[in-house]
């Protein structure tokens, strides 16, 4: 039996005894996480960078802390209407009954949140599961156990364990977690883990919905101006030092611009990040050597590697490079890289990108550089991707106005404001039957009902014509 079951009974028990809290019941479980932000932020932001051995508090406010008090401001300010019912449109000849939807809460929500971002991706999701009225249990990653075991004792603080519980612990104990019957899972993290938790929450037909990866290219037009691309992309490659789900993971750039990139690459990795602002750390060990793996397999096939910088870092296991003439079966090609490490490939026609982005499973995202309207048009008409930002990167997982999430491989479902709250809400249909003038008999069924003859035949015909 899964020991973590019966403690799930508990909550969900909790909820059956207040299965539509109250608007003000929901504002103020959020208004509370962000208390708990105000009230512990300079503690979170150091265990964060414990975890990770170096992390510059501004990427932590950035990802973390901003992310979340955004996310919260936004749900507040909008679930009044939200909450609300829907009155939908009825078809002409059910009028003039009335139709409508009514969110309501799913019941206990489990969350699997990631190292890379250990605080924002656990908390942006409890936020939308709270705005919709269920309870949350949430299970961090162990990667990260200082933020995790943390975030542990603050929620306890905070919450009584019927509202939200953290459930800290190795590999197996997320099995057991993927195992239970929840009312709704989400879970963020890589592709091969995904499948291993969609294929635990079939057994309990959990409705899931999957944050995963892949590998996010980026296509730079013709139009484009190279200096300004290369300042963006490196932004969003070396952010978290490349750990992060939308991270370009490669570029497709005309041949004869490749040089040119490589050039004004390096020129703005001296520029942001020589001096003064170190990079993030991988999150351990095994990060770190993976990374070096992956290079030594790329280079073991004949691709070159060019560091960002001619400088020996001190403080990074892997100077952050460029690889050029990596080939098709190089591992660097066909996994999520993850990391500092960034593959240019040349192209002649867009139709050549559009080629190689489609041999390879869809990205979470996806960047484009230039200012051929028509260009980016047939580029977006021809390849999938989950999310895509134009002439910059990062930006579009931003906007709580946007959904945020993948397709195929790189996921299933979405959140972020709005979608967030319709993701961990069941849009109940309910249809009011109103009789013709008010009279009973001259609606809804009641026309159809046996013994069936001429009249119903007649009502066929007309009904047929809508």
């Amino acid at each position: 039996m899964n020991p973590l079951l019966y403690d799930l009974e508990q909550n969900k028990q909790a909820f059956v005894l207040e299965p539509h809290p109250s608007i003000e019941t929901r504002k103020n479980r959020i208004v509370r996480i962000i208390t708990m932000l105000n009230e512990n932020e300079e503690n979170l932001c150091k265990v964060i960078e414990a975890d990770f051995g170096f992390r510059h508090p501004i990427e932590t406010q950035l990802a973390e802390i901003l992310a979340i008090r955004q996310e919260a401001s936004f749900v507040l300010k909008h679930l009044n209407a939200w909450i609300k019912p829907l009155k939908v449109k009825t078809s002409v000849h059910l009028r003039p009954s009335k139709s409508y939807l009514l969110p309501q809460a799913k019941g206990v929500v489990g969350i699997m949140s990631p190292w890379n971002y250990p605080l924002s991706l656990a908390l942006i999701p409890t936020i939308s599961a709270l705005a919709a009225g269920n309870r949350v249990w949430i299970k961090p990653s162990e990667r990260s156990p200082r933020t995790s075991g943390y975030l542990a004792t603050l929620i306890a603080q905070y919450f009584h364990p019927s509202e939200i519980t953290v459930i800290n612990g190795d590999a197996q104990v997320g099995e057991h977690f993927a195992n239970l019957p929840f009312d709704h899972l989400l879970f963020t993290g890589s592709t091969s883990t995904g499948q291993l938790v969609s294929k635990a929450a079939a057994e309990n037909l959990t409705p899931l919905t999957l944050e995963l990866g892949g590998k996010s290219p980026v296509v730079i037009d013709t139009t484009a101006s190279i200096k300004d691309c290369a300042s963006r992309i490196l932004y969003g490659k070396l952010f978290n030092c490349g750990q992060t789900c939308i991270a370009p993971d490669y570029i497709l750039v005309p041949h004869w611009k490749k040089d040119e990139l490589i050039a004004q690459l390096k020129l703005a990795f001296e520029t942001m990040y020589g001096e003064h602002t170190p990079l993030t750390h991988a999150i351990d060990e095994q990060q770190s050597l993976r990374w070096v793996a992956l290079l030594q397999d790329a280079s073991d096939k004949g691709a070159s590697i060019i560091p960002f910088s001619e400088k020996p870092s001190t403080v990074n296991p892997v100077m952050p490079c460029i690889v050029v003439g990596a080939t098709s079966t190089s591992r660097i090609m066909n996994e999520e890289i993850f990391g500092p490490i960034l593959p240019i490939i040349g192209y002649d026609e867009l139709t050549e990108a559009i080629a190689f982005i489609n041999s390879k499973p869809h990205p979470l995202a996806m960047y484009w550089f230039g200012s051929d309207r028509a260009q980016f048009n047939v580029l977006m008409e021809n390849t999938q991707a989950g999310g895509v930002t134009m002439n910059d990167t990062l930006l579009h997982f931003s906007n709580p106005y946007l959904p945020f999430g993948g397709v195929g491989a790189s996921g299933m479902g979405n959140y972020h404001g709005k979608y967030g709250f319709d993701t961990f809400s069941h849009q109940k249909p309910i249809f009011s039957m109103k009789g013709f003038l008010g009279l009973r008999g001259l609606g809804g069924t009641k026309l159809a009902h046996p013994p069936y003859g001429k009249k119903i035949a007649n009502l066929l015909k007309v009904l047929g014509k809508h």
